[in-house]
């Protein structure tokens, strides 16, 4: 039997921010409770914070130091684990550096690009450096996907171990197509839906300014969503969701956009496979990684001619199959003969997928690195 750990997760990313961080860190706490280990998160919660300059949402903890010292003499972990590299994480770095405690991190955000997206006087190999700084005294640095760990290696990132994502594939699931009625939602299809931060990084603008038949939707919040709502006043802008509102809009969806060039992973790709909603996105390296190059539908002659301005730039991915003809009218009341069964979720997981873990592909993976790099060993 293995021995029980308890386990610190550190993190500035906490509800009640919505995003991919957040979501994958409440995921790995429930499939680690389940498997019988005590997880405790260290969030912003209980500390006064500031918010975060440009990003208003999220707030950091002020001199969180002294509090998140005393959350370790409490609980007494066999393991910490750094998420994010913000007011917590620089400070459980410290601690941990001070006690000879070893440590894991992860690496979530493409800082590098959103710095520079914002201020672009500041060269990315500044903020690679930083993040170098930080990571390296760690045990390990888990990412998510291949094409980001040789990135990082590029930069000179040691020790960096994959850490697989997945969603709850009996949350996500292919659903009735009248989710947005049974919210009030009368809408012109085909609908075509993006969920994620609303924030320049995310490129946005290339998908909202496109002329497309239907109904565009965009859920989520973040500093740019004022700008976009005053500048593109036909697009529906619904705000957070909770996890079943969120997994019935997916299901009525006709297409999901993904116009984001600067995530590491993307888990609402995931989301939206699992919903049987074929991804039109940019074939950006951790889009391809989560994709695939042979998902990619190879067009007809005269696809692109036929797109609106800009939308040939995307790819367009269905779960399972590929169907250009279909595509090239964008998703127009055709989804329903794509749509996966059940039996069929399987095939909309295109990370590499333990096969004992069909719903949460990140099942297990802290639990084992914590056994690895923690103080205690698991014993049988």
């Amino acid at each position: 039997m293995r021995a029980r750990l308890k386990v610190l997760i550190v993190t500035d990313a906490w509800t009640p921010q919505i995003n991919g961080i957040v979501r994958a860190l409440q995921s790995v706490g429930r499939e680690l409770t389940a498997l019988g280990h005590a997880i405790r998160f260290a969030t912003a919660e209980n500390h006064r914070t500031l918010p975060l300059p440009t990003y208003p949402e999220i707030r950091l903890a002020v001199f969180p130091r002294s509090r998140l010292i005393r959350t370790i003499n409490e609980y007494e972990p066999d393991a910490i684990h750094i998420a994010t590299e913000g007011s917590l994480g620089l400070a459980a770095r410290a601690i941990c550096l001070k006690r000879c405690f070893p440590f894991t991190t992860s690496f979530h955000t493409r800082f590098p690009d959103y710095v520079h997206a914002r201020f672009p006087f500041i060269p990315e190999s500044a903020v690679f450096g930083v993040l170098k700084r930080f990571h390296g005294a760690a045990c390990a640095t888990m990412v998510a996907t291949a094409s980001l760990r040789q990135e990082l290696e590029r930069h000179g990132f040691k020790n960096l171990v994959p850490w697989w994502r997945g969603v709850d594939a009996d949350l996500f699931r292919p659903g009735d197509k009248d989710g947005y009625c049974r919210y009030g939602l009368n809408l012109e299809g085909p609908v075509f839906l993006y969920v994620g931060r609303v924030a320049v990084e995310k490129g946005l603008a290339d998908f909202l300014s496109l002329d497309l038949p239907g109904s565009k939707i965009v859920i989520g919040e973040g500093p740019s969503r004022a700008e976009l709502q005053a500048r593109f006043p036909g697009t529906h802008f619904l705000g957070r969701k909770s996890d079943n509102e969120l997994a019935s809009y997916y299901a009525a969806s006709d297409v999901f956009v993904f116009p984001s060039r600067t995530d590491t992973f993307g888990l609402v790709l995931l989301e939206a496979l699992a919903s049987g909603v074929p991804v039109a996105a940019y074939p950006a390296p951790a889009t391809l990684n989560v994709l695939g190059d042979d998902a990619r539908c190879r067009a007809e002659p005269g696809f692109a001619r036929r797109l609106p301005p800009r939308a040939h730039d995307f790819s367009f991915v269905m779960p399972g199959i590929c169907a250009p003809a279909l595509l090239a009218r964008l998703g127009r009341a055709v989804l329903g003969q794509s749509r996966l069964g059940r039996g069929d979720r399987r095939r909309c997981f295109t990370a590499p997928l333990p096969e004992e873990n069909s719903a949460y592909i990140s099942r297990g993976s802290l639990a084992l690195a914590s056994a690895r790099f923690g103080r205690a060993r698991a014993k049988s």
